[in-house]
């Protein structure tokens, strides 16, 4: 038999193994994302018109952080885990099990940005203009992170640059030698999917951040930053979810084709959409 002509995902998601502890790609990324905003805020801060000064960045990322990880914990248990967490309410502190929805970090944050903005009394619409542009390469860390761990993989296809994902063919494939034969023997390939997390990465990710970047180059009329940001995630999101696997426990949750993402996606489009509409009719 011939060999397969798809990736076979062997990445290891553990970056650096001390004893029994691993530090996994998917936290290193974290601090990825952490550090470009850190360090993009600091650029963006040295504008005239800039709510921050670059002094005062390294403050507002402390209570971003603590918006992401609570936020992003709380939203996966509750859009995609609730079932499990009234079974068992401990599980919301297993973090290391996995587990984080952006759609509860972005709710996080938005709580971060209003916070932070009393502190300055600045206000909320003008710090998370300031903020959106900074946010998009985290994203893309974020997804390749689950690139490499090997999770949220995407539909099955025969694309040619389609991977196949051990662990979505069984448990513990990752470490199968005769699945990495069968693999060998081109008997796999039907398990080839699409790597929806690079698709991710690409989209919500490095375009988004090109497109905020640019457009926030020259002042804008207040919220409309933020606007542009909330539309552009949900049209990216809404599209790269034709390309992912619907979640095991949830599949397709309306009209035969929506995933979760998609439904959470569309309020984010419209309230974007919305959003910069009323920043150009009510120009400051």
């Amino acid at each position: 038999m011939n060999q397969s002509d798809f990736f076979y995902h062997q990445l290891d998601p553990v970056a650096v193994q001390v004893g029994g502890f691993g530090i996994y790609w998917y936290s290193l990324m974290y601090l990825v994302a952490f550090g470009a905003f850190w360090l993009l805020g600091r650029v963006r801060a040295r504008r005239d018109d800039a709510p921050l000064n670059p002094e005062q960045v390294g403050d507002f990322l402390f209570w971003g952080v603590i918006g992401v990880i609570v936020g992003g914990r709380l939203g996966y248990v509750l859009f995609y885990a609730f079932d499990s967490f009234l079974g068992n309410p401990l599980m919301l502190f297993h973090i290391r099990d996995g587990g984080m929805s952006f759609h509860g970090g972005l709710v996080g944050v938005l709580v971060a940005i209003w916070g932070y903005g009393r502190h300055l009394g600045c206000g909320f619409l003008r710090l998370a203009d300031f903020t959106a542009p900074l946010v998009p390469i985290g994203l893309a860390a974020g997804r390749l992170g689950n690139f490499i761990g090997g999770e949220l993989w995407g539909r099955q296809t025969d694309v040619p640059w389609a991977v196949i994902f051990p662990e979505s063919v069984q448990s513990g494939g990752r470490f199968s030698e005769t699945l990495y034969q069968q693999y060998l023997a081109g008997n796999l390939d039907e398990f080839a999917r699409h790597p929806s997390q690079l698709y991710q990465a690409l989209g919500e990710g490095l375009a988004l951040f090109v497109v905020l970047w640019l457009y926030s180059a020259r002042p804008r009329p207040v919220g409309a930053v933020g606007g542009l940001f909330l539309a552009g995630y949900g049209f990216f999101r809404f599209l790269a979810e034709f390309f992912r696997e619907p979640d095991a426990h949830l599949g397709f949750i309306a009209l035969d084709w929506m995933t979760m993402g998609q439904l959470l996606s569309v309020p984010m489009f419209i309230i974007g959409v919305a959003l910069m509409i009323f920043a150009y009719r009510n120009k400051t």
